[in-house]
C-alpha cells in the first residue's frame, strides 16, 4: 500500500498551493490597488502643500518687496525734502568749508592687499582718514549742521544719516565716529553717485548705533540716494539713510504665520481625510478577501470530500487486487528462478561430472602409478645388497642406489598430484552442493539430510572463507562441544559461508572475524562477529528483504540473505542480528537440537 498514489495527499499539497497562489495574487492586487490609491491622496496632500506653501512664500516676497519699495520711495522724497530744506542754509557753506581739509592726501595713500587678494586700507590710511574726520568734526558749519538734522530727525522712524562726496569720503555722519571713513568701494555708493540711481536693501542688526541711541534687533532699510542740487540735475553727494520697518516687518511675519497656520491646518484635515478615506478602502479589501478566502474554502472542502470517497474506492480496488497481484508476481518469480537454476545445473552438471570422472581416473591412474614405482624402490634395493669383486662391477650397485633415489622422489611428486587432484575433486564437491543449494532454495529438489557435527562443518567452512577474504582479516574460532543434529550440511553450510564473506566486506583493511559456538538443552548457536563498519539503524530492518542491497548496482542481488533467513528457517530455527556503528556488527544463527521437537 505503500507505493500506492496517495490521491488525497497530493490533492491536498496541490489545492493548497494554487490556493495560495491565488490568494497571495489577490492579496498583491488588493494592496497594490490599496497602495495606489494611498499614494495618490499623498501626491495629491502634497501638491496642496506645496502650493500653500508657495503661495504663503510669495506672498510674504511680495510684502517684502512692496516694504522695500515703499520705504525706499519714502528715503527718496525724505531725502529731497532734507536737501532742500538744509541746502542753502546749513550744506552749502558745510561742503564749501570741506575743502579746507585735505582729503587727496589719504586718499592717494596704497592699500594693502589681504590673504584673498582684495585691497585693504593700510593701518596708516585708516588713522590719515580719522584725523581728517576729527578735523572736519571741527569745521565751524559742522556743528550747526549736525544740530539742525538731529532736530529734523528727532521721533522719526530714521536711526542714521550719512553724507559723502562725490569722492566716496564720508563728509557726515549721525555716527559722528564714521565721519572720514571712505567708502568708495560700496557697490550702493557707486550705484548713487555714478548712475543716479537709488539703491535699498534689507538687513538685520543686532546691534545699532542710532540717533536714539544704540537699538537692538532691528529690521532696516539701508538706502543709498543720489543728492539732486537744487535747480539744476547734477549729483553733489550720496546719502544713505537707514530707516527703521522693524514694525512693519513684523506684521508681515505675523500675517505669513497666519497663512502658514491656515495652510498647515488644511494640511491636517486634508490628511485626516485621506487616513479615513484609505481606512474604508481598506476595510472594504478586506472585505472582499474574507469572502474570496471563504469562498476558496468552501470549494477545497467540496473538492477534498470527493477526492476523499475516490480514495477510498481507489484503496480498496487495491486492496483486492494486492493479493493477486503479489501471488502472480511471486509465482513468475518463482518460475523464472527455478526456469534459471535448471539451466545453470544442467549446464554445470555435464562439466562436473565428466571433470570429476577425469580427475577420478587420474587418481586411480596416479595410485598404480604410485604402487609401481613402490615395487621397483624395492627391487632396486634387494639389488643394493650384491656386492662383486671385479672393479667395472662394482659400479652396478651404485647405479641401483641412485635410482631408487629417484624413484623415491619421483613416488613424491606422484603422491603430491594425487593429493592435489583429490582438493580439485573437493572443490567440484562443492560445486555439486552449490547446485543443490540452488535447487533447494526454489524448492525444484531436496537435498538429503544426516546427523552432522556443526564444528566439523564450520571449521571445513573457515578453512575456504580463508581462501576468498583479504589477508588483513584475521578469522578467528572460538567452538565449543556441540551435540549431533539433523540437517542438511551443504545448506547451513552456505548460510555460514555466506555470512563470513558480509562481514569479510564490512571491514575496511584489517580486523577480526570471529565464529564461535555453543549449545544449551534446546538450540545451538552459532555467532558470527566482525569488527566492521556496522549498519545504520534505517538499514537494519530491511536486510532480510529479497533484492534489498546496499551496494552498488552490478556488485550484489540483495538474495544472500533472504536465502540464508529461508534454509535456517526450514531447519526449525531463525537468524538474530545486532550491530552498533562504527564497532561492528553479530549475527547468531539457532539451531533446534531436536528438530521434531
Amino acid at each position: 500500500m505503500s507505493n500506492y498514489f496517495r490521491l488525497t495527499r497530493y490533492f491536498t499539497a496541490t489545492s493548497l498551493v494554487a490556493f495560495g497562489v491565488v490568494a497571495a495574487t489577490l492579496m498583491y492586487f488588493e494592496q497594490r490597488q490599496s497602495n495606489f490609491f494611498q499614494e495618490v491622496q499623498a501626491e495629491e496632500a502634497q501638491t496642496l502643500s506645496d502650493i500653500q506653501s508657495d503661495f504663503v512664500t510669495r506672498a510674504d516676497a511680495v510684502a517684502r518687496r512692496d516694504l522695500l519699495a515703499v520705504n525706499e520711495q519714502g528715503n527718496v522724497n525724505l531725502t529731497r525734502l532734507f536737501s532742500n530744506a538744509l541746502w542753502a542754509s546749513d550744506l552749502t557753506p558745510y561742503l564749501a568749508e570741506i575743502g579746507s581739509v585735505d582729503l587727496a592726501q589719504c586718499k592717494a595713500l596704497v592699500d594693502a592687499v589681504d590673504a584673498q587678494g582684495k585691497a585693504v586700507a593700510t593701518a596708516e590710511k585708516k588713522a590719515c582718514f580719522k584725523e581728517a574726520g576729527a578735523r572736519l568734526q571741527t569745521l565751524p558749519s559742522f556743528g550747526p549742521l549736525d544740530a539742525r538734522v538731529r532736530e529734523a530727525m528727532q521721533g522719526s522712524t530714521i536711526f542714521k544719516i550719512k553724507v559723502y562726496d562725490m569722492s566716496g569720503i564720508t563728509v557726515y555722519s549721525t555716527e559722528l565716529g564714521q565721519i572720514g571713513e571712505d567708502k568708495s568701494g560700496s557697490a550702493g555708493w557707486k550705484s548713487a553717485a555714478s548712475e543716479g540711481k537709488s539703491i535699498s536693501e534689507l538687513t538685520f542688526r543686532d546691534k545699532f548705533s542710532a540717533l536714539q541711541g544704540v537699538v537692538e534687533n532691528r529690521d532696516l532699510i539701508a538706502s543709498y540716494l543720489p543728492v539732486i542740487e537744487p535747480g539744476s540735475q547734477n549729483v553733489v553727494g550720496v546719502f544713505e539713510v537707514y530707516a527703521d520697518v522693524t514694525s512693519f516687518l513684523g506684521q508681515i511675519k505675523a500675517t505669513s504665520s497666519e497663512f502658514k497656520q491656515v495652510a498647515q491646518a488644511n494640511q491636517s484635515r486634508l490628511a485626516d481625510q485621506a487616513a479615513s478615506n484609505h481606512q474604508q478602502v481598506q476595510s472594504s479589501s478586506n472585505q472582499q478577501l474574507v469572502i474570496v478566502a471563504g469562498l476558496l474554502a468552501l470549494l477545497y472542502v467540496v473538492l477534498l470530500s470527493i477526492v476523499r470517497r475516490a480514495q477510498t474506492v481507489i484503496e480498496r480496488q487495491a486492496r483486492e487486487s494486492d493479493a493477486t497481484k503479489q501471488r502472480l508476481a511471486q509465482s513468475e518469480k518463482m518460475t523464472s528462478l527455478g526456469q534459471m537454476v535448471a539451466g545453470v545445473a544442467h549446464q554445470l552438471n555435464t562439466p562436473l561430472a565428466f571433470s570429476k570422472n577425469n580427475v577420478l581416473m587420474s587418481i586411480q591412474a596416479l595410485d598404480q602409478l604410485e604402487g609401481a614405482v613402490h615395487r621397483q624402490i624395492r627391487h632396486s634395493i634387494c639389488s643394493a645388497d650384491v656386492v662383486t669383486s671385479e672393479p667395472d662391477a662394482l659400479m652396478e650397485p651404485l647405479n641401483d642406489e641412485h635410482q631408487a633415489r629417484e624413484l623415491a622422489s619421483a613416488m613424491l611428486e606422484v603422491r603430491e598430484a594425487r593429493e592435489m587432484l583429490s582438493d580439485v575433486l573437493m572443490g567440484m564437491e562443492q560445486m555439486n552442493e552449490l547446485v543443490d543449494n540452488l535447487r533447494s532454495f526454489t524448492r525444484l529438489d531436496r537435498a538429503h539430510t544426516a546427523e552432522v557435527n556443526l564444528n566439523t562443518a564450520l571449521g571445513s567452512v573457515c578453512y575456504i572463507a580463508k581462501t576468498v577474504i583479504s589477508t588483513k582479516i584475521t578469522l578467528e574460532r572460538s567452538f565449543k562441544p556441540l551435540p549431533s543434529i539433523e540437517c542438511n550440511v551443504s545448506q547451513l553450510n552456505q548460510v555460514f559461508l555466506n555470512l563470513i564473506n558480509n562481514a569479510a566486506q564490512a571491514i575496511q583493511g584489517a580486523g577480526t572475524i570471529t565464529v564461535s559456538t555453543q549449545a544449551d538443552a534446546r538450540f545451538i548457536t552459532v555467532s558470527i562477529r566482525d569488527t566492521g563498519a556496522g549498519i545504520p539503524a534505517d538499514v537494519l530492518p530491511r536486510i532480510f528483504e529479497a533484492y534489498f542491497t546496499t551496494k552498488p548496482d552490478g556488485e550484489g542481488t540483495g538474495l544472500g540473505l533472504a536465502i540464508a533467513r529461508n534454509i535456517v528457517e526450514e531447519h526449525g530455527g531463525d537468524i538474530q542480528v545486532s550491530s552498533d556503528v562504527g564497532l561492528g556488527t553479530e549475527f547468531r544463527v539457532r539451531l533446534p537440537v531436536d528438530k521434531a521437537a
